[in-house]
């Protein structure tokens, strides 16, 4: 047993409401606090919190002057259709694709921030 439980992610961001809207769409979970610099989205056990950070810096990745920070992996069952989806809740598919083998797709959520489509 560890010394603790997780609790939260914690992400930085300059809008944490439209983050939080992005996540929410995404994972399907629900808003269950706002304020002007903190909002958290749930699904009972797990949280996402986005966390106002008026000086925040969008990562770069894959350039290591401006590294991605912290990036997720969420499962789908089909890539094509959750790109979709993604793409028309704000996210932007990235250029740059390491899978040769096609397994997961990056893309950038409104902040910057990559993150990973991946097939179970």
């Amino acid at each position: 047993m560890g010394i603790a439980r997780m609790r939260s992610v914690v992400i930085d961001c300059p809008d944490p409401k439209r983050l939080a809207d992005f996540y929410s769409a995404l994972v399907g979970w629900e808003i269950t606090s706002v304020e002007d610099d903190w909002v958290v989205v749930t699904d009972g056990t797990g949280r996402l919190c986005f966390q106002l950070a008026a000086d925040h810096q969008r990562p770069d990745w894959p350039n290591p002057d401006r590294p991605q920070q912290f990036h997720l992996d969420v499962t789908v069952d089909d890539l094509d259709r959750a790109e979709a989806e993604v793409l028309a809740i704000g996210a932007v598919k990235h250029e740059h694709q390491p899978s040769e083998d096609g397994e997961f797709r990056v893309y950038l959520d409104p902040a910057g921030h990559p993150f990973c489509l991946c097939l179970p």
